[in-house]
């Protein structure tokens, strides 16, 4: 199934979205805006993890991404490595690197051409241009076991075309029922559904989170603070979205997941058997959340209540990087809120993703409502105004999340991931593409689970490779 706990993850601080803008890997997605694409949401595995294991299977251990920058002369095409690794049997330091080659080739290129006809520049001319900062950026993250079920991660990074620092610190408890997690971040990256970033200076969050129960049940409470007015670091406008103003806020959640097969075939123990001329082997599928072919619904409904306290007055000042102008934003954010939103989905799957060739396709359209009571008044208030509604209100419409996965070659998989507007906007009359993203992924049949996925998105115009671990 598509990820239906997304619609209760996109209310709270801690949803991660795939980004190569900073070295972590990840942007938080913005809480109370439309769920991101499932093929967005970022690995549970940490960046530095992920370069650690995909290391070995390229060249030099080196890992492209590609994303754009705030000067355009670096290029977007960057190269990551991992530089030092200490362990121990409860703890582990990481130290990644970035380069990124643009800026240095058409300085040395400039550098030839500068010359005279029978004049080479000279090495010291040549080397100067390895010693710019802005080339390289560094990030180094720790990790230590308290215990058995609990541990501790602090990480800083840093960018030479920048100035200033990221700094990151994670606690997390595992309780038999329940997980908590305690997230402080200076600043924190966060990207909303246009794909536009923004930076906010202090972000600190506490999470208590339950386990889905047997019966489809699970609830979430969470603290969170923003302090500091949000930094737009490639938005059109200096307007930031109202959910990263200054402020305190305590939130409460619940959901109620629920599925139902129409058919399925279930995997038995001869169809992972393969005779051949030297015996019996065991061929299971590349990925055993692939296994068996089936058409099944599925669906979550929740509810959210939330309070803000501080930053009453509903005015940001937020900086241009550009000329430094000052823009306000004079919405309004309610001290207290309630809502209730829903996802249903249906899955079909052709293929047990076992066969080399043709024996993985699969579809998942997923219908989401973000917000029941802004759908309601956009419903209430005529279609005529319903292009009005939408822009003000992102989260009034329905959006169709449309999946595609296709196997191309043994372990291959080319996948689309698709989000349908249902309403006019920017506009545009009548259903439209809002956001899709590309991805080939390769399975990793001893993880189980496991893939190398690459991935790019047109609207973001970036794309990185991740190690993606049960993201079912």
């Amino acid at each position: 199934m598509a990820k239906l706990r997304t619609a209760m993850d996109s209310t709270f601080w801690d949803l991660n979205v795939s980004s190569p803008r900073n070295l972590e890997g990840s942007a938080r997605a913005i809480p109370g805006e439309p769920f991101p694409l499932d093929g967005a949401r970022a690995s549970r595995a940490l960046r530095i993890q992920q370069v650690s294991l995909l290391g070995n299977g390229f060249p030099l251990g080196i890992i492209p991404s590609f994303g754009p920058t705030a000067h355009k002369e670096l290029g977007s095409f960057a190269l990551q490595t991992l530089l030092l690794r200490p362990e121990t049997a409860n703890w582990w330091l990481g130290l990644i690197g970035q380069f990124r080659p643009k800026k240095l080739i058409s300085s040395i290129k400039a550098e030839f051409s500068n010359g005279g006809e029978w004049e080479l520049p000279g090495f010291k001319d040549v080397a100067k241009h390895f010693m710019d900062k802005s080339l390289y950026s560094l990030g180094l993250s720790s990790q230590l076991a308290l215990g058995p079920s609990s541990s501790i991660m602090l990480s800083t990074e840093g960018h030479g075309e920048r100035k200033g620092r990221r700094h990151k610190m994670m606690l997390f408890q595992k309780l038999p029922n329940h997980d908590i997690t305690l997230e402080a971040a200076w600043p924190e990256l966060f990207i909303d559904h246009k794909g536009q970033y923004w930076d906010v200076p202090e972000s600190i969050s506490l999470d208590l989170s339950s386990l889905v129960s047997k019966s489809g049940l699970r609830y979430r409470f969470g603290l969170h603070k923003n302090s500091g007015h949000p930094q737009a670091l490639n938005a059109n406008n200096g307007e930031a979205p109202l959910a990263l103003l200054p402020g305190l806020c305590a939130k409460a959640a619940f959901s109620y997941e629920k599925d139902q097969d129409f058919w399925r075939q279930k995997e038995k123990e001869e169809d992972v058997m393969v005779k051949t001329d030297r015996g019996l082997f065991w061929r299971p599928s590349y990925d055993v959340r692939l296994n068996e072919p089936h058409s099944a619904i599925s669906g979550i409904i929740g509810g959210t209540c939330a309070a803000w306290f501080g930053g009453s007055e509903g005015l940001v000042a937020a900086a241009s990087r550009e000329d430094e102008e000052i823009s306000l934003n004079a919405k309004k954010r309610s001290p207290l809120s309630a809502d209730l939103f829903g996802s249903v989905c249906y899955t079909f799957q052709h293929g047990n993703f076992r066969k080399p060739y043709g024996d993985l396709t699969r579809v998942d359209a997923r219908l989401d409502v973000c917000s029941a009571s802004a759908f309601a008044r956009r419903v209430l208030n005529g279609l005529k105004r319903s292009s009005v509604n939408s822009a003000e209100n992102p989260v009034s419409s329905p959006r169709l999340n449309l999946i595609f996965q296709q196997q191309i070659a043994g372990p291959i998989v080319f996948r689309v991931d698709s989000r349908v507007l249902l309403d006019s906007s920017s506009g545009r009359r009548g259903p439209h593409v809002e956001d899709f993203i590309y991805s080939l992924s390769y399975s990793l049949r001893l993880l189980q689970s496991g893939k190398v996925v690459a991935w790019y998105s047109p609207k973001r115009k970036e794309g990185m490779i991740e190690l993606r671990l049960f993201e079912f």
